[in-house]
């Protein structure tokens, strides 16, 4: 089991920025990649931007690219989201996922809401 919890969503006008992190505990050592989703109310969860553990390469959502950049410390298990320009569009529930082996995202944080007013 691996167990995430998020913080550091807020409310920010638009154009500002906010940072969220991810902290993981548990087995983490077999992860693949970790992820940041998001769902808007009345929207689907959406991927926002996806790293791999060892590699650390990233993926990125075409509408957050050059705004928004995942990083990762692995020695303190975390990830994080640094999100800037933000727009009233990113106003959402942001979670933290989990893809131990590359079997798909099994472990969700319980998410931290992110709302951007105009």
């Amino acid at each position: 089991q691996v167990q995430l919890v998020e913080s550091g969503g807020g409310l920010v006008q638009a154009g500002g920025s906010l940072r969220l992190s991810c902290a993981a505990s548990g087995r983490t050592f077999s992860t693949y990649t970790m992820g940041w989703f998001r769902q808007a109310p009345g929207k689907e969860r959406e991927p926002v931007a996806v790293i791999r553990w060892s590699a650390g390469s990233t993926t990125y959502a075409d509408s957050v690219k050059g705004r928004f950049t995942i990083s990762k410390d692995n020695a303190k298990n975390m990830v994080f989201l640094q999100m800037n320009s933000l727009k009233p569009e990113d106003t959402a529930v942001y979670y933290c996922a989990s893809n131990p082996g590359g079997s798909g995202y099994i472990f969700w944080g319980q998410g931290t809401q992110v709302t951007v007013s105009s």
